[in-house]
């Protein structure tokens, strides 16, 4: 059965420019992925893994940057006039928000 420290060094290989906290990261978000982690003692499988959450990682980013703008423009309004579209952009951000805590937490998001 592989274990984390086992998992890092199999992560430092694949990249090998990766600081400590990103190798430490990714050993969270990966075992987040999976139920078993033995999977990753498979070089193939792991690598596909681990593109597989540079996407997810990466459509998250770009997620959160765009709910971002949204917020800052939505906080420079006053809240007693809200419509419909802004109160959709605070439920839009709460998901977004939910899709990132579900990677590092490895739990269900919230279904908005």
């Amino acid at each position: 059965m592989i274990n984390c420290e086992q998992l890092a060094a199999r992560i430092q290989s694949l990249e090998p420019r990766a600081d400590m906290r990103e190798v430490a990261r990714t050993c969270l978000l990966l075992s987040n992925m999976r139920d078993r982690l033995d999977d990753f003692e498979d070089e193939e499988k792991l690598a596909e893994a681990w593109r597989e959450l540079s996407l997810m990682l990466q459509l998250a980013t770009d997620q959160h940057a765009a709910m971002t703008e949204e917020l800052e423009q939505l906080a420079k309004s006053n809240p007693n006039d809200f419509d419909k579209e802004q109160i959709w952009i605070l439920v839009r951000a709460i998901k977004v928000q939910s899709q990132v805590l579900q990677l590092y937490l490895g739990e269900q998001t919230l279904d908005v």
